[in-house]
């Protein structure tokens, strides 16, 4: 068949077969899938027993909740964040702190507090490297927000997050940070790793059959947003990490890589009272006003809730 026969059969499963209202942006979506779905089979020859064996694969990373990272391992979390970023460009708005991918790892209702937090519950207090992370939340304009949230969520030292590692107390490593009258916000927790795909799950198969490592870098991610702004997604890297620039979600971006400093002068340590040298970082978020020029950052996704 020609890409024409196609594009007529699937018009006349989708749109022809109706017998009552239909959605009509669900069945312009489906109609332009199914007919290019149904041009790869004939255009790759893709055999019954292969498209059987897509079916299951797909039924079978659905049961393992793996289709959120197979969606980040393929690059269609950073496609859509190309896409957001060129409607931005469009519509005049530059010099932001870059977005990145959420990940499928966020967990809604965690403890908030005004200005400063420790996110972690001190279990992992003596194997880890105490950071300290600071700074401001900005406008386009450069005027800092008092009032915005700062939520932040990151693994613990064997790479697993709380909630979905139910051997880690509730929202260990998250929090949620209200900036200060200066629009500051602080943080204490550890220095996260990187971690990889569960070698046995099904984003990793399709991984290895394509040649590719699931592994990603120690990372801390972000929601940053103020009342009449844009919301913000994005994840700061750890700067010195192995796969830094080798990330199968394809997340790390310039601008998103500070410097960590090493403290051990001994009144540093006193003021922030520990008793071992600490990692220091220091990054401030810049937020775009709302604007109807541009696509809303607002995005309807499942989110896991506790």
């Amino acid at each position: 068949m020609n890409h024409a026969d196609i594009e007529r059969l699937a018009h006349s499963w989708v749109v022809d077969a109706a017998d009552r209202p239909a959605d009509p942006r669900v069945q312009q979506v489906v109609l332009r899938l199914l007919g290019d779905l149904c041009k790869a089979i004939e255009d790759l020859d893709i055999t019954p027993t292969e498209f059987w064996h897509g079916v299951a694969y797909m039924s079978a990373a659905g049961a393992a909740n793996e289709l959120g990272l197979l969606a980040a391992g393929l690059g269609l979390e950073r496609f859509l964040d190309i896409r957001a970023d060129e409607a931005e460009q469009k519509a005049g708005l530059e010099g932001g702190t870059p977005r990145t991918i959420e990940g499928p790892l966020y967990v809604a209702g965690a403890p908030e507090s005004v200005g400063f937090a420790r996110l972690d519950d001190g279990t992992e207090a003596d194997k880890g490297e105490v950071l300290f992370m600071q700074g401001t939340v900005f406008d386009q304009d450069g005027k800092p927000l008092p009032g915005a949230k700062v939520e932040v969520w990151h693994a613990n030292l064997t790479g697993n997050y709380s909630f979905f590692d139910q051997t880690q107390s509730p929202f260990n490593l998250r929090r949620t940070i209200v900036t200060d009258d200066q629009g500051r916000y602080q943080f204490r927790s550890i220095i996260p790793v990187g971690y990889g795909c569960p070698p046995d799950g099904t984003t990793q198969q399709l991984l290895n059959l394509l040649g590719r490592h699931g592994q990603r870098p120690a990372h801390i991610h972000f929601f940053v947003s103020a009342p009449d702004h844009r919301k913000l997604t994005t994840q700061i890297n750890i700067d010195g990490d192995e796969y830094l620039w080798d990330d199968f979600a394809f997340a790390s971006r310039p601008g998103l890589v500070p410097p960590v400093n090493r403290i051990d002068d001994p009144a540093q340590l006193d003021a922030k009272r520990v008793d071992k040298p600490f990692a220091s970082i220091d990054f401030d978020f810049h937020l775009y006003h709302a604007t109807a020029a541009a696509p809303t950052t607002q995005v309807d996704r499942p989110r896991a809730a506790a």
